[in-house]
């Protein structure tokens, strides 16, 4: 076996391993944060439950001044929906308001169109907790054989908890004003 032979089948058994590896990984996924507010469940679900009031919190408003927002249904709560079009940093998707418990849980259908299709359920859940409200922020959803893939080089957690960390500071400023 000569030297060219040797090293294209050690890459073949090294791309092999790899479509394996991405097989194996779980079907799902799932990424949440936390942070502590001092403000009252009411103060922090009202900044939540309207999509018009992301602006002043969510780190994607801020990737694309110029990305194209469309509201409709309610203007909160169960029904509500935001579209939105921008650059390749925010890319083109639709979140509705599938749940709505006051002061306690929203739940949204996040629907993705570019840069990649997906369908994903983002929740937020508020508890009441000394001084002020706990809130987590998750996203949960399949993870299709590419994701598997792409996630052996890209860690989905930090990438996406980086930001809910930032969305999450952000909500805890405008909330504690």
């Amino acid at each position: 076996m000569n030297t060219l032979t040797a090293v294209l089948l050690l890459v073949a058994v090294i791309v092999l391993a790899l479509l394996g590896y991405a097989a194996a990984r779980p079907d799902t996924f799932r990424v949440e944060r936390t942070i502590h507010i001092e403000a009252a469940p009411e103060t922090v679900f009202a900044q939540i439950d309207d999509f018009r009031r992301w602006s002043a919190w969510s780190p994607y408003e801020k990737r694309d001044p110029a990305m194209k927002r469309a509201f409709d249904g309610p203007a909160s709560g169960l029904g509500a929906v935001y579209g939105w079009s921008g650059n390749n940093k925010v890319g083109e998707g639709r979140m509705e308001i599938v749940r709505s418990a006051p002061a306690s849980r929203i739940e949204i259908r996040l629907d993705f169109v570019r840069p990649f299709e997906a369908h994903n359920t983002a929740e937020f859940t508020l508890a009441p907790q000394a001084g002020g409200t706990e809130v987590r922020w998750a996203m949960h959803g399949p993870s299709p054989y590419l994701s598997k893939l792409m996630g052996i080089f890209i860690d989905m957690d930090k990438m996406i908890g980086k930001d809910f960390e930032t969305g999450l500071a952000g909500l805890k400023a405008v909330a504690e004003r």
